[in-house]
């Protein structure tokens, strides 16, 4: 996280645009913290839209570092229930795919007040999240970052109590095999 919030601070850090397998990609994540989620006795939901193509361009190893964070930040500020992960298809359009990704927990939520606050570097919900949870405060503030540089942008929805959603949206061109196999229908 310090080497990533370095190279953002320096204008440093850039994003490829590769093809990939998103589903793989996605499962993937699920995967790498489904143990955590157990442990805490929690269910860790995997919702694909079966709508998405199977091969979009884009960066994986930053959607991958956006996801761990909201993922591994969701099992952390959660006691009981629930984390959903999940992707779906807004619409293709022009051979750009538009995905919302979106990660719910049933958490300890954050106040309004403090939700701005959360997107800051070095910065928490309170003293007293730190104090009890840890962490850096750098993991959200580098999502958002990462997202912005993919032409998104992440925004937090969330209740005291009753957990929070991070959610974001990316314009993922396809790829040239995944245009051939795009049913007219879908856009």
């Amino acid at each position: 996280d310090i080497l990533d919030f370095s190279k953002i601070d320096a204008g440093k850090l850039t994003v490829e645009s590769i093809p990939f397998a998103l589903p793989v990609v996605l499962g993937r994540m699920v995967k790498t913290f489904s143990l955590a989620a157990h442990q805490k006795k929690l269910e860790l939901v995997y919702d694909l839209d079966t709508a998405i193509p199977s091969v979009v361009i884009g960066d994986p190893t930053r959607l991958q570092q956006v996801l761990a964070n909201l993922i591994g930040n969701a099992i952390k500020f959660t006691e009981h229930g629930e984390i959903i992960v999940a992707a779906r298809l807004d619409k293709i359009e022009d051979s750009v795919a538009l995905v919302q990704y979106s990660v719910s927990d049933t958490g300890i939520g954050i106040p309004k007040e403090h939700q701005h606050l959360i997107f800051d570097s070095f910065t928490q919900a309170d003293g007293s999240t730190t104090r009890k949870f840890g962490g850096t405060g750098l993991g959200l503030s580098i999502s958002s970052h990462l997202v912005r540089l993919m032409g998104g942008s992440l925004e937090v929805h969330s209740t005291p109590g009753q957990g929070s959603t991070f959610q974001f949206d990316l314009r993922m061109p396809l790829s040239a095999a995944t245009i051939l196999d795009v049913p007219a229908d879908a856009s």
